[in-house]
């Protein structure tokens, strides 16, 4: 498994902030006034037991949660200081600066590795026909996969094993060029070899993208986040260095959290 990571220096300007988010679906309520800053250029993980509302939060980021005919919402959410929820702003094109990658791979099985990684671009009509090449060399780079799959660019994307459909799905992400990246347990689905190679990625790609990974597994928040986040029962309890939290955790309810005493 990849090394502990340790957490870095100082502190970075704000990419999103979230003011008071509060959601739910009808009646029912899935997040309490969250307020948090998630750092530029850094990898924030949510941790917290399962129906916390941590997938939840991320969804209403890209705005990915207003797809529920029932869900509601309230609060700000700033991306760069505008509210991704005003009237002016474009969903497809928020999704585009804000990609997401699912807790279960979920590649276009039929269609070509290529097709795979240029099927954002050709959704928002911006895949230019000589950039085409470029494009799918460097975003299966980036997923660390262009040297497993380059000689078999035409084979469908359901022939990959697990670990590699999700790299492939990090690449489709990461074609768009989007500015944050969004993280859904995408190595719950994964052995522990595959699981390695995603958070041996993740230090490669914080030094260019906002990254915010939810994730059950604590022990691998301390390996890949800079910043965690501890949610419990729709309220954030604490946000800290990852480091702080795991080994000084201010609210006793985190201490009893990651010493597994519930969850």
């Amino acid at each position: 498994m990849s090394p502990h990571r340790t957490s870095t220096p100082g502190r970075a300007r704000p990419k999103i902030v979230a003011d008071e988010v509060t959601a739910g679906f009808g009646d029912k309520t899935v997040l309490r006034a969250i307020s948090m800053e998630i750092e530029e250029n850094r990898v924030t993980a949510i941790i917290g037991p399962s129906g916390c509302g941590k997938s939840t939060f991320i969804r209403c980021i890209n705005r990915m949660h207003e797809q529920s005919p029932i869900a509601r919402i309230a609060g700000r959410v700033l991306l760069d200081g505008q509210d991704v929820y005003d009237r002016s702003v474009d969903p497809v094109l928020l999704r585009r600066r804000v990609g997401m990658v699912f807790q279960k791979p979920n590649p276009f099985p039929t269609m070509s590795i290529r097709d795979n990684v240029l099927a954002g671009l050709r959704l928002t009509g911006t895949l230019r026909r000589k950039a085409a090449t470029e494009v799918v060399e460097r975003s299966l780079g980036q997923a660390a996969l262009w040297d497993e799959v380059k000689d078999r660019l035409d084979d469908p994307g359901g022939s990959l094993s697990g670990g590699q459909q999700q790299r492939l799905c990090i690449a489709r992400a990461l074609a768009v060029e989007p500015e944050v990246l969004l993280m859904d347990e995408p190595c719950s689905a994964l052995d522990p070899i595959a699981t390695a190679r995603i958070e041996d990625l993740l230090h490669t790609l914080r030094d260019h993208y906002t990254i915010v990974i939810v994730t059950h597994n604590m022990q691998q928040a301390t390996r890949v986040s800079d910043r965690t986040a501890f949610f419990l029962g729709g309220d954030l309890v604490e946000l800290a260095a990852t480091d702080d939290l795991f080994t000084r955790p201010r609210d006793p309810r985190t201490e009893d959290y990651i010493t597994g005493k519930f969850g």
